[in-house]
């Protein structure tokens, strides 16, 4: 590989190459990204609803306790 950059430029090797490749697989670099983001989007819902939850159900436990047996 390092014999094909050998006789180029410093510009070839330091933005043709990374735009070229930014132009072809930027649409799967996106779609990877979209996905991570996505998904941690997804675990901090499931975080707060649960987090949520436990807080509605401590509130709900404690205050029927305190209010003794029927």
């Amino acid at each position: 590989m390092r014999e094909i950059f050998t006789g180029m430029p410093w510009w070839v090797k330091w933005i043709a190459v990374p735009v070229i490749a930014l132009l072809v697989f930027g649409g799967l670099i996106v779609s990877v990204v979209q996905v991570v983001v996505g998904l941690l989007f997804k675990v901090l819902v499931f975080v707060a609803l649960v987090g949520g939850l436990i807080y509605v159900v401590r509130k709900f436990t404690a205050g029927s306790s305190s209010r003794g047996d029927w």
